[in-house]
């Protein structure tokens, strides 16, 4: 790929929606495809950032924006991005829209009750902090979104994953294909 080709689609969603789920196996399937990806993952750049995080407006700004700026720069470079990251605000999505020449941003929807359930559920937290909505409902963690902060729906995705109705590999497939198609990517 030539230098300042590459490309970020931004999975944004619910904690618990299937974000880090989708990101991985939708970078398995267009690494099949010889399509290399990086994945950026707010939960772990945030461990970097902010090793004992507060979850702050403040501090959610800082993480969003260095989240951005880290997948123009990778882009620049020519690499691949999937960025995993709730982005609970649009202004956070859309700072990336606007840094970056070749940006997309998956919906993962997933009804809030349905996160909470697969969150309490789940063993591996893939870098998520472990039982968020817990904490939330116990008021331990007021800032969990959807519960305390606000999660703001994207206004106008290019692509929307209900993982309700989807399994994952299903959601995988439509992820993998809408990117090859949008960013006009050639199978090896």
């Amino acid at each position: 790929m030539a230098a300042g080709k590459g490309f970020a689609v931004w999975f944004t969603g619910l904690p618990g929606s299937g974000k880090s789920t989708l990101a991985r196996l939708t970078a398995g399937r267009l690494r099949r495809l010889g399509v290399k990806t990086f994945i950026l993952s707010s939960d772990m750049l945030r461990k970097y950032l902010t090793p004992k995080p507060s979850y702050s407006e403040e501090e959610r700004r800082l993480v969003y924006h260095v989240l951005a700026v880290t997948a123009k720069l990778l882009t620049e470079s020519g690499v691949n991005v999937l960025i995993d990251a709730t982005g609970n605000r649009r202004v956070y999505r859309e700072e990336a829209r606007r840094l970056i020449r070749r940006f997309a941003e998956i919906y993962v929807k997933c009804p809030l009750n349905l996160c909470v359930e697969r969150e309490t559920k789940r063993r591996k937290t893939l870098g998520a902090p472990r039982k968020i909505y817990e904490k939330a409902f116990k008021g331990v963690s007021p800032t969990v979104p959807g519960i305390g902060s606000p999660y703001e729906e994207p206004l106008n995705p290019e692509l929307t994953l209900e993982t309700d109705r989807l399994k994952p590999g299903e959601a995988a497939d439509l992820a993998a294909k809408f990117i090859i198609r949008r960013f006009r990517l050639r199978k090896a």
